[in-house]
């Protein structure tokens, strides 16, 4: 017999029907059911004879598939739950599949038993998280099909019976561990979506999620923890015996030693002490336990430069004491790769801009479409590189995969970046932007998700909603531009890039001002028009000797405008809040302007009044970036993870 079909049920009078009608319906008929029923006292055993099962004792969902598999007559276990139904040649699609490709164990995908637009949605992302995940831990969301090979299940024992949840995904793993796994991408079965009917979303959410973080860091959930249930009647907790038992098996025993020897001591894990360096006598401050050097992921958002710019600063800091190793995506990536070593590439998000506006729609629809292929190799690439090297800390500058990374291997997470000012502290922003604030704010708390510390880099200081865990510093600068000594000389410098600028380059001709222009990637003069391609040493001298800067919102550009005293006329990329804000407070402090346009009469007029703002600018204090790097350095001490 090629395949035997186990199913485990307890009251399933209801559904079972459904499911046997549609095994029924294969065009494949080389198999045989098994009912592995757990007492059920309604029509269920009855319903199973009926339509020629076999029918044994079962049990909670492990043992009643293991009861299953001992009388499996199939080379391949194919295990349902009794809620499923199988779609069209859904058998002959798994085996051909599974054969095809020398398998030892596989999952099917899922459509859901619903016309509902939002349960196709979660199922779909249910599916490319378990593709794009699949090579870095096998793993299944639910008994949603797994078919494996009757010896390779007798092989590994089977199902752990000691488990009450995550059974199916620990019996995958160990299958995977001695064969090929895979979710089979030409089989899908439909799925009742009865859990989320009763339970809710926001209820299953929290108990996959918490299941799914926890096997990615080898710990087993049980269902007593997640309040789950079996058949709707409770199940009896695990007693202290079994959950030893997991301990063990979940490796768990060297951090309980570790945490002991720290108790032993009479030392916190994370407690910063005082230690003597043996070569210089000099007493300085790391957490207590640790060897050597630290090992430090750090991860930044690929999207325009500001992050890498400001990463590069601090980098060039930590690499001298620590062995870093970075990651990031596209621009930034090639520009830290250039500058340091372990530089690693991963996916990212893009923001689509169109006419300098922002589309959230499409950027919504363009991450959704990149990001298994994002989770894959971007992902996999963090996921095994922490396996190889075990960070003691991980350090993002808004960069979500990392905080993902953060969260499922369980090592500390420090967040620094000028971003999370949106959601960290209380500010004043323009009423109308109220929907671009919340947006933006939503977006910013689902990429970090609860960091260690926030280290926040701001030009202006409102106050901090959790001054404990976060700490606001001046914006980190280059040493290129802490070097410079800014004149006022006799040009504007531009840099925009959005496609409305062109046409102002036209209108720039009328006004009686010299203007350098960056953003257009080319080098000629038209007129008082010089036009200059992207260079750092030449961009660095036309800020110094600027009269002003026409500038978008960008964080960077205005916080090194700042540093240097020149005043800014800001144009915001329409619906970037964090753009908005920047520009808002820019006006707000007497440095400058912030317009929804470019506009030759406000520009125009804008220079007419730089004398007012340079008298607010020339008030600034010069800052350096030793505060912020004090606070990085005492942060990675205190919240470093050891082994």
């Amino acid at each position: 017999m090629k395949i035997s079909i186990i199913i485990p049920t307890y009251n399933e009078e209801e559904y079972l029907p459904k499911l046997l009608e549609s095994i029924k319906s294969q065009d494949f008929t080389d198999y045989e059911i098994i009912v592995a029923d757990a007492q059920s006292d309604d029509n269920t055993r009855e319903i199973a004879k009926e339509n020629g099962c076999v029918v044994v004792e079962g049990g909670l969902p492990g043992p009643g598939r293991n009861r299953g598999a001992e009388v499996a007559q199939g080379e391949i276990l194919l295990f349902l739950d009794s809620d499923l139904e199988l779609t069209e040649n859904y058998l002959s699609n798994v085996i051909e599949e599974f054969e095809s490709d020398d398998l030892g164990v596989a999952i099917t995908q899922m459509t859901p038993l619903s016309e509902k637009k939002r349960d196709k949605y979660l199922h779909d992302l249910a599916n490319w998280f378990m593709i794009a995940v699949e090579n870095i831990k096998p793993h299944g969301a639910g008994c949603y099909g797994i078919i494996s090979k009757k010896e390779l299940h007798d092989e590994v024992g089977g199902f752990d019976e000691n488990l009450s949840f995550g059974e199916d995904t620990d019996y995958i793993e160990r299958v995977a561990e001695i064969s090929e796994f895979k979710v089979l991408r030409n089989a899908r079965i439909g799925v009742s979506t009865r859990r989320l009917e009763e339970e809710g979303l926001y209820t299953l959410l929290k108990q996959y999620g918490k299941s799914t973080v926890n096997d990615f860091r080898g710990k087993r959930t049980s269902a007593e923890d997640l309040g789950y249930e079996f058949g709707h009647d409770p199940i009896s907790a695990l007693d202290s015996v079994d959950m030893e038992k997991i301990a063990e098996k979940s490796r768990n025993r060297k951090i309980k030693d570790r945490i002991n020897k720290f108790k032993d001591r009479d030392i916190e894990e994370n407690e910063l002490v005082e230690v003597t360096e043996d070569e210089t006598g000099l007493v300085v401050k790391e957490a207590a336990g640790s060897q050597g050097k630290k090992r430090i992921f750090y991860s930044v958002c690929g999207e325009g430069m500001g992050h890498a710019i400001r990463s590069s600063v601090i980098l060039e800091h930590l690499t001298k004491k620590y062995d870093v190793y970075i990651f990031s995506s596209e621009r930034a990536y090639e520009f830290l790769a250039s500058k340091f070593d372990n530089v690693f590439e991963i996916g990212g998000f893009n923001t689509v801009y169109e006419n300098n506006v922002v589309r959230t729609k499409k950027t919504f629809f363009k991450a959704l479409k990149a990001n298994p292929t994002n989770l894959k190799d971007g992902y996999n690439v963090l996921y095994k590189e922490c396996k190889r090297i075990k960070p003691n800390i991980i350090i993002s500058d808004f960069e979500n995969y990392s905080s993902m990374l953060s969260k499922i291997m369980n090592i500390p997470l420090i967040s620094l970046d000028n971003i999370h000012m949106l959601t960290q502290c209380e500010y004043d922003y323009p009423p109308n932007h109220k929907a671009d604030m919340l947006t933006a704010k939503a977006v910013t708390k689902s990429y970090i998700l609860r960091p260690k510390r926030h280290i926040i880099t701001a030009f202006f200081y409102p106050p901090l909603k959790h001054p404990k865990m976060t700490a606001l510093y001046p914006p980190v600068l280059r040493e290129e531009i802490m070097k410079l000594e800014p004149v006022e000389g006799e040009h504007v410098l531009v840099y925009q890039t959005a496609e409305s600028s062109i046409n102002l380059m036209e209108e720039l001709k009328k006004l009686d001002y010299k203007f350098i222009v960056y953003g257009f990637n080319k080098d000629e003069v038209d007129e008082n028009l010089t036009y200059r391609s992207f260079n750092e040493e030449q961009i660095f001298e036309d800020m110094r000797t600027a009269k002003a800067i026409i500038v978008n919102g960008g964080f960077t550009m205005i916080s090194e405008a700042i540093y240097l005293k020149k005043p800014i006329y800001s144009t915001p990329a329409h619906k970037n809040f964090e753009q908005i804000l920047n520009g808002f407070y820019v006006e707000k402090l007497g440095f400058g302007e912030s317009h929804e346009n470019l506009d030759v009469k406000k520009i125009e007029s804008f220079l007419h009044n730089l004398d007012k703002y340079q008298e607010n600018l020339n008030k600034v204090e010069p800052w350096d970036n030793t505060e912020i790097l004090n606070d990085l350095d005492l942060s990675i001490e205190k919240y470093s993870k050891l082994y």
